[in-house]
């Protein structure tokens, strides 16, 4: 009997068709197998988008990623994490706002969650941030797919993500972020 060796992570950092986007395409992406769009860390069971969307549910727009440890770490996946957020801003990302554009880091082991506290302290460490950190660390819950038509929305709904993405001024904040310090 083969055991899978392969690993979640689950992130939240605003729009889901985003974060999924950097995860597929990231240069290392061979040990990432699978990015999937959904939502955790709310109450309502089979949420859809227009529940979660009116930030009644308490869930948050999420990524959950299967990935191979040999090939890509956690530690690896939580820099591609912090370098596409705003982790300043509470229940808002760019031009989304509300609390399921919260920024948190979903943990499934206690290796996970050390992990993701030692990325947090080493942001803070290295003063690139000015001001509070908003990003949550936390147990991951129930995971729950979003709609098929969200899912590789970037490639399959290509002009569409282009204009949201372009009017959010998500690449203007992240390179004044992270870039200029």
């Amino acid at each position: 009997m083969t055991i899978d060796k392969n690993q979640l992570a689950t992130f939240a950092g605003g729009c889901f068709w985003c974060l999924e986007e950097i995860f597929k395409t990231f240069k290392l992406q061979e040990g990432i197998i699978d990015v999937t769009s959904g939502y955790m860390g709310g109450e309502k069971e089979e949420p859809t988008y227009e529940e979660v969307c009116s930030g009644n549910t308490g869930h948050a727009e999420v990524v959950q990623i299967k990935f191979n440890p040999k090939k890509i770490n956690y530690s690896t996946l939580l820099k591609i994490f912090w370098k596409n957020i705003d982790p300043t801003v509470k229940n808002k990302q760019f031009c989304d706002i509300g609390s399921q554009y919260r920024t948190t880091i979903f943990f499934y082991t206690e290796e996970q969650k050390n992990l993701a506290k030692k990325s947090l302290e080493e942001i803070i460490e290295s003063k690139k941030i000015n001001g509070e950190i908003y990003t949550k660390i936390m147990p991951a819950e129930k995971f729950y797919k979003a709609e098929n038509y969200h899912q590789n929305f970037y490639k399959n709904h290509e002009y569409r993500y282009k204009m949201y993405k372009a009017g959010s001024g998500r690449e203007k904040k992240l390179k004044e972020i992270w870039e200029n310090k």
